[in-house]
């Protein structure tokens, strides 16, 4: 009799263990994770919901898009993140390793654009590049009388007269980074394609068109300087030779102490931004694990304050941190696809 009441405690014993596991696991507080880019307009979003709204205020961790990404599409349930920012569009590769997971509705949104700046101490010598000269400073590999040859440029003005006279010496973001991504997409690529023979490879081999294009250089020239643009900001005061690529809000924020280069003749400021003239520039986006809401509280409220026109729209507080806002009509659009939780469509 004793080992039979014995035998049916057990059960007992582990649903109450599983329960109390469950309980410790359960989050009320949302968790966001991504682009280094997005970070300050997600932080600045999440410390004014957690003032205004009644939930705990989200905690954002810089994991640069990549990263974030991975981590997003690593699972459903409250051990993987809620939402993930990205400096860049989420990819294909990205989509299936989310389905894979059991991550099956995502919803996709466009907060706005941002460029992609490459600046330099605010008292250092003053540039105007074109992307033909990015890409011949900081690729491993470049045409040289018709033959592809391992970098051999050590100054800017090597590549041209007219460039400062100084040590080529850049400071970017790692492969893991949205920042790099398109930079890559919107720098290296097209400023290779200056070359006719690359411009012809790029037709007839993609793969080793992109081998050459996307490969940055590996000996001193091109720094890897991590998730943080804010480091980066801190390295070009510290060495007015050095140029750093970040997003424009870095800029922004550190005008006092920093100046951004001209490409193709054009300032990086908000308003060549947001007109399209100033041309390295891309769109900012993020990403809510459907499954979540409901089980993490505050999710839908969240997006509704990052949607709303106070935060994205011509004069929300968004603005102040260096965002460039959508059209209107396209923050309707992601809005509606908030409230309506609509899925991804590639």
């Amino acid at each position: 009799m004793l080992k039979n009441s014995l035998l049916k405690a057990i059960p007992l014993a582990l649903a109450g263990v599983v329960a109390v596991a469950a309980a410790a696991e359960a989050r009320d507080q949302i968790r966001i994770v991504g682009s280094s880019t997005v970070f300050p307009f997600s932080t600045s979003v999440a410390e004014t919901f957690g003032k205004t709204s009644g939930f705990k205020t989200p905690v954002v961790e810089s994991t640069g898009s990549g990263g974030g990404l991975k981590l997003f599409c690593s699972g459903v349930g409250v051990q993987h993140p809620d939402i993930t920012n990205a400096s860049r569009r989420i990819k294909a590769s990205e989509v299936e390793t989310c389905a894979k997971n059991g991550v099956a509705d995502v919803i996709e949104i466009k907060i706005g654009f941002d460029g992609i700046v490459i600046g330099n101490d605010k008292g250092a010598a003053s540039f105007d590049l074109t992307k033909k000269q990015l890409f011949l400073a900081l690729a491993a590999e470049v045409p040289v009388d018709g033959k592809i040859v391992k970098n051999p440029y050590n100054t800017w003005s090597d590549i041209d007269s007219s460039l400062p006279n100084q040590p080529i010496e850049v400071l970017g973001p790692p492969p893991t980074s949205g920042t790099r991504d398109a930079f890559v997409e919107l720098v290296m690529r097209e400023g290779a394609e200056e070359f006719p023979e690359l411009k012809a490879m790029a037709k007839s081999d993609k793969k080793g068109f992109r081998k050459i294009s996307d490969s940055m250089r590996e000996d001193g020239k091109f720094i890897e300087a991590g998730e943080n643009d804010n480091l980066i900001v801190q390295k070009l005061q510290a060495n007015p030779n050095a140029m750093g690529i970040f997003g424009f809000s870095f800029l922004d924020q550190n005008s006092d102490k920093i100046k951004g280069a001209n490409v193709l003749g054009v300032e990086p400021t908000f308003e060549n931004i947001a007109s399209g003239d100033y041309s390295v520039s891309r769109s900012l986006y993020f990403y809510v694990k459907k499954a979540h809401i409901g089980v993490v509280p505050g999710i839908e409220e969240y997006l509704a304050e990052f949607t709303s026109d106070k935060a994205i729209g011509d004069e929300g507080y968004l603005t102040d941190k260096g965002l460039i806002p959508l059209p209107a009509a396209d923050r309707a659009k992601f809005r509606e696809a908030a409230t309506n939780k609509t899925n991804l469509v590639m």
